[in-house]
């Protein structure tokens, strides 16, 4: 009769077969392709020794063609729990050395579980996805569980931070997962996004494209923005998801943690020098922030794609903000179709976790173009005005040059519901630029002139000097305060100190209808 040990043994020898994955061979193929293997790219995510494994023996039980006589380990899926800086997570990570990581029945039956209680422990939920798609052998029923997975994406979107990171392909429906969740990963040259492939597109349209240049790492996170950040290595980006994860909340309920931060003088004399006083010449608007938030603090997000805004998270005294600002040296920082998505979907990230809003601006207005026009801008561009008006997180606006016109009000106006607009003594606060503006107000007496061009520019100076300024703007409360631009720090510190408390609600509703 046998006793117990040799029952604890068995547990063991099941247990080593199960972390095997697809065997010796196989993990020998993954690393061949520069990728680890689903439990390595574990150790490296979570603090060490903290990993918890659910659901290690789950196997599939399709019995259709031949796969009753082939094993899968854990269904090729890893799930569990662990912690990263301390703080609790879950995740998933695909073994692409099982089936492929493509997912069955049981595969993302072990994915929802471990999603359900991320989000009944409050805690983030990260899927590390390396899977060749739905496991085709098991039919319907795969396609079943990639929606359930998906239904558990939308419903605790807001509720729990969720971060994708592709680590080799994620094809068909598996791409609609990542495409919900926070933010996305990707690895270069491994790591591969597409609804079809590329054999398919030949096949249909006759277009032939390399997996790489239709879905690769480069192609998302610059042209088609489904993307947040990418790294040469599979290091390099688990290093980056820790790193993010250190400025976030657990939940939605909670706010993010607050580092101890040494302190230092909060006045910076060199921010009068990065601004050019002439309003049209351009400047990088980083130097502004790196100037006004914590010493290396900002991680950029999506800083490949619609460059002519900058988005991303950092800290001042030590507190997690979320920034928003126009960049100048990249179509004068106008705002066009996709600066307005990455913009407002950020500012909808920030507002469910509790992140306050800081908007450095200095807009000329949205971007001019019959492309921009038939592509939507409007519907685009009123995405920023209804993330700023539903979001109740502290919002504050500094306005460094210009603001005009329809811009002016998206950017988190008072109107829309800024708590604090600070502006620049050289800001210009107006319907739009002196120029335009003087061209069409001025149109018959330019025209009737002697001396037309004389006369245009003696009203452009007229124009400029009326509302080229921030103080009409303050006159009617628009503008809470003109300040010295060496004290921006420091009345932005003030302000998130004032703003800690804030409470504002709206009105009940099941959700809005934002102009997707």
């Amino acid at each position: 009769m046998a006793d117990i040990y040799e029952k604890i043994n068995e547990l063991y020898d099941r247990r080593r077969e199960v972390e095997l994955g697809g065997g010796d061979e196989r993990i020998e193929k993954q690393h061949e392709k520069g990728k680890l293997t689903a439990r390595e790219r574990i150790d490296l995510l979570v603090d060490a020794g903290t990993f918890v494994e659910l659901n290690p023996f789950i196997e599939h039980r399709s019995t259709d063609f031949g796969l009753d006589k082939q094993k899968g380990p854990g269904d090729g899926v890893v799930t569990g729990y662990g912690k990263v800086n301390g703080r609790p997570i879950f995740l998933f990570s695909q073994d692409f050395t099982v089936f492929g990581g493509a997912l069955g029945e049981m595969h993302a039956k072990k994915i929802a579980n471990v999603m359900d209680l991320a989000a009944e422990n409050g805690a983030p939920f990260i899927g590390l996805n390396d899977s060749g798609g739905a496991r085709i052998q098991e039919g319907v029923v795969s396609l079943d569980g990639y929606g359930h997975i998906f239904y558990r994406n939308s419903i605790y979107s807001g509720v729990i931070p969720q971060i994708s990171v592709i680590m080799g392909p994620c094809a068909g429906g598996a791409v609609y997962s990542p495409a919900i969740t926070d933010f996305v990963f990707m690895v270069e040259k491994t790591s591969q996004m597409f609804i079809t492939g590329p054999k398919v597109i030949e096949t249909v349209t006759g277009e032939k494209i390399s997996p790489e240049d239709l879905g690769g790492a480069k192609v998302h996170n610059t042209i088609s923005g489904n993307a947040h950040f990418k790294g040469e290595t599979e290091a390099e980006v688990i290093e980056q998801v820790r790193h993010l994860l250190s400025y976030l909340p657990q939940n939605n309920e909670e706010k993010a943690p607050i580092n101890d931060v040494e302190e230092k003088d909060d006045y910076r004399p060199d921010l009068t020098d990065i601004i050019p006083f002439d309003a049209i010449r351009p400047y990088d608007v980083r130097k502004v922030i790196e100037q006004v938030v914590d010493t290396d603090s900002f991680m950029e997000v999506q800083p490949d794609f619609a460059k002519n805004i900058v988005v991303g998270l950092a800290r001042i005294k030590g507190e997690s903000v979320g920034l928003v600002c126009n960049q100048p040296k990249v179509m004068a920082g106008g705002l066009d179709i996709d600066s307005s998505d990455k913009a407002a979907r950020f500012i909808r990230f920030c507002d469910s976790f509790n992140i306050p809003l800081i908007t450095f601006e200095d807009v000329t207005g949205f971007f001019p173009g019959v492309k921009q026009e038939h592509g939507g801008i409007i519907r685009h561009g009123a995405k920023i005005l209804y993330a700023y008006s539903e979001a109740t997180v502290p919002k504050l606006t500094v306005i460094l040059r210009k603001a005009f016109g329809g811009a002016y009000v998206a950017l988190n106006s008072k109107s829309i519901g800024a708590d604090l607009v600070f502006a620049w003594p050289n800001a210009e606060v107006a319907v739009m630029g002196p120029q335009g503006a003087a061209n069409i107000i001025f149109a018959k007496e330019i025209a009737n002139s002697d001396n037309p061009e004389a006369t245009r520019a003696q009203k452009i100076e007229e124009y400029r000097e009326k509302f080229a300024n921030p103080y009409v703007a303050a006159s009617r409360g628009m503008v809470d305060d003109v300040i010295d631009p060496r004290e921006t720090r420091i009345k932005i510190i003030q302000a998130l100190e004032m703003l800690r408390n804030k409470k504002e609600s709206r009105p009940h509703k099941k959700h809005g209808n934002i102009p997707l």
